[in-house]
């Protein structure tokens, strides 16, 4: 085998004399998959209600839209985003009712197929298994948001918390199993009954508002964070992120309301709820939501 020897030496010179050189050395080929074609993205399976879907008002500008924080964080993770969330959701119509009609959905998001959120999340998680780089869940606040009418407020969210802690137990195992290894984070919302405050919609408006501190922080989000701490999840309080807890006697100039608190004013920026009586985040919102998610998730 002279020949293949002279043949190695010369390859092995041609590098040397390229290194001493400065002269550039072709660089190994790129790593491919077997058809030839680059690596699948990672994926982003989202799960919930009209916050995860980006769902605006329609007295306000451009609607349904992409500055939903599940698409923001995708975006901003290089995940592909699959929403199969649904307006106007339950926590128990997350896991019992099949379907999602097409004008509550997100941008791009795919059709349920007559399956529930559930069944769709464990079918596609299965299916991306080994590509999954984020799962979240936003549900809970229209199983909630009734008893801010409601002539007993505290026995209403007390039901209404019940029924999301069971559905949820009867919800995450099944998610977690499907998922694997990959980060489920959760998530819970601004306090936007702090809105009544200022809201001629609610005659005892600052008794609410009041009442309401002491609902998200010990009652809604920790039965939450104990339901989802369950199965490993992150829980991302998003009550607290918004100010929620801070207190009522901090006042600040708002432009529009005068003297309010600082916690109230918060979430009149950041949801439609002081100007429209709407739940839903502002742009604002949504960017304060993404940018806790990405922050738990270290991204």
């Amino acid at each position: 085998m002279p020949g293949l020897r002279r043949f190695a030496l010369v390859g092995a010179l041609a590098v040397a004399l390229g290194a001493c050189t400065g002269a550039p050395t072709a660089p190994p080929p790129a790593p491919s998959s077997a058809t030839g074609e680059p690596p699948a993205q990672r994926v982003h399976v989202s799960l919930g209600d009209s916050y995860a879907t980006g769902y605006r008002p329609a007295n306000v500008p451009a609607g349904t839209g992409r500055d939903g924080f599940a698409y923001l964080v995708a975006e901003r993770s290089d995940l592909r985003l699959i929403n199969l969330a649904c307006s106007g959701a339950t926590s128990a119509q997350l896991r019992a009712e099949p379907g999602c009609a097409p004008g509550n959905r997100g941008p791009d998001a795919p059709d349920l197929a007559g399956l529930t959120q559930l069944d769709a999340a464990v079918r596609t998680l299965r299916e991306h298994q080994g590509r999954v780089g984020l799962v979240t869940v936003v549900i809970g606040g229209n199983d909630l948001a009734p008893c801010a009418r409601s002539q007993d407020p505290l026995g209403c969210a007390s039901q209404a918390v019940a029924d999301v802690r069971a559905n949820l137990a009867a919800t995450l195992p099944a998610l977690r199993e499907a998922a694997g290894d990959a980060p489920i984070v959760s998530l819970t919302y601004p306090d936007v009954f702090l809105g009544a405050w200022v809201s001629p919609a609610f005659p005892n408006g600052q008794g609410l508002a009041r009442l309401s501190v002491s609902l998200f922080r010990d009652f809604f989000n920790a039965a939450l964070k104990s339901e989802y701490e369950k199965v490993g999840a992150k829980f991302v309080d998003v009550t607290a992120t918004t100010g929620g807890y801070g207190p009522l006697t901090e006042m600040t100039q708002d432009p529009t309301y005068g003297q309010i608190p600082t916690p109230v004013a918060k979430v009149c920026a950041l949801t439609y709820f002081c100007d429209h009586t709407d739940v839903h985040p502002t742009p604002a919102g949504h960017e304060a939501i993404a940018s806790a998610i990405l922050t738990a998730t270290g991204r």
